[in-house]
């Protein structure tokens, strides 16, 4: 379904690259004697993607020119002292927050201690300043242009594993109810379901993949495969939802009846085991239209003769009628977040824009003194 496996030694032979090349180009242009702030700009901004490769020399850029700035006019102003120190670091650390730099944070006061330390020297500013530009230009272009990987691969083999835990877990269920079905038994199988973090790490990879897409020349592969993707992960966690309700329906008709033994009859389990080992075998399906469309109808007619047999009087038996309805409402969710997890996407996967995270900080702000002056 995908490709896009990450090379071995990828990164660190794009890091040895562009660490050369922009001692290369900084000594080619003369920046210094020795321009090794070009390769360590280098160093620093190669990351493993596009997106954060570019947003991580627009940091230390970012982060370079405020701290220099700071420190020039600080040393015309008023020279080194320890209280200038003082006031050059709080002032930078608070303009490196407000500026959102990240990582790059700590680069303000850095760059404006250093430049302040030699008195605010024009030629140390500006050395520092173009060899950054150097060195997050060379690695910005150095990651463009060698294979920056989309990691398609392992988001697909992430949703795939995540299909066979729950799979799994289902087949594993339906074993257990055939045979019998305890207290401990529904103790033990909602703490299982609720145990597992194979969601959270398929939504990890594909998070990485759709980051990896972005500013990445080769992105129209991910833009096509990324929406069923995503669609199928989407379903297939609220599959792992819908099982974890009907573990916990599971769970409260055992403990609410005084004998354990007599909760549901061997007919009634033997039908929802059934049931489980024929939704297994659809989630299995989530990428074969073809397998599932026959699997969903078989869960439907599976479905219908599980009411049949947990049908009850409420007026009989009000605790069994709303305990079975519980169970069967699990049942529907999950027949139709199986039949999600497969529906076809409505069109191609399109990034949110850079600035989007900006846009909506100015709309915050806006929307704040707008209310402020209201009050």
């Amino acid at each position: 379904m995908t490709r896009g496996r990450r090379i071995p030694g990828l990164r660190t032979g794009k890091t040895t690259l562009a660490a050369m090349l922009s001692y290369l180009a900084a000594d080619t242009i003369g920046t210094s004697d020795r321009p090794v702030l070009a390769p360590l700009t280098a160093l620093l901004v190669i990351q493993v993607t596009m997106y954060d490769t570019v947003r991580q020399s627009v940091q230390r850029v970012a982060s370079v020119l405020a701290g220099v700035l700071v420190a020039v006019g600080v040393a015309a102003l008023v020279g080194l002292s320890w209280w200038s120190l003082g006031a050059v670091v709080a002032v930078t650390l608070i303009l490196g927050r407000l500026m959102r730099l990240g990582p790059q944070l700590l680069e303000v006061p850095i760059s404006a201690m250093l430049v302040l330390a030699v008195g605010g020297d024009r030629d140390v500013a500006d050395v520092r300043v173009w060899e950054t530009l150097i060195g997050a230009a060379v690695g910005v272009l150095v990651n463009l242009m060698i294979a920056p990987p989309l990691y398609l691969r392992p988001a697909g083999e992430a949703v795939r594993d995540l299909a066979d835990r729950i799979a799994a877990f289902s087949r594993d269920l339906a074993d257990v109810l055939r045979k019998g079905w305890s207290r401990a038994d529904a103790d033990h199988w909602l703490a299982e379901v609720r145990a597992t973090d194979a969601v959270e790490r398929a939504d990890r990879v594909l998070a990485r993949a759709e980051e990896g897409a972005r500013l990445n020349p080769r992105a129209g592969q991910t833009r096509r495969e990324q929406p069923q993707l995503r669609t199928a992960l989407t379903g297939l966690e609220r599959c792992q939802l819908s099982l974890r309700e009907l573990c916990r329906a599971l769970l409260d008709r055992v403990y609410y009846v005084p004998d354990e033994a007599g909760a549901y009859t061997p007919e009634q389990r033997r039908a929802l085991a059934d049931l489980l080992d024929t939704a297994a075998d659809a989630v299995s399906s989530f990428d074969d239209r073809d397998r599932l469309k026959g699997l969903l109808a078989e869960l439907v007619a599976r479905r219908d003769g599980l009411v049949e047999l947990l049908m009850v009087d409420p007026l009989a038996d009000a605790a069994a009628w709303q305990q079975h309805g519980a169970l069967l409402s699990a049942v529907d969710r999950l027949r139709v977040e199986i039949e999600a997890s497969a529906r076809e996407p409505d069109g191609p996967w399109r990034p949110t824009p850079l600035t989007d995270r900006q846009r909506r900080a100015v709309r915050r702000f806006t929307a704040n003194r707008r209310r402020g002056r209201r009050d």
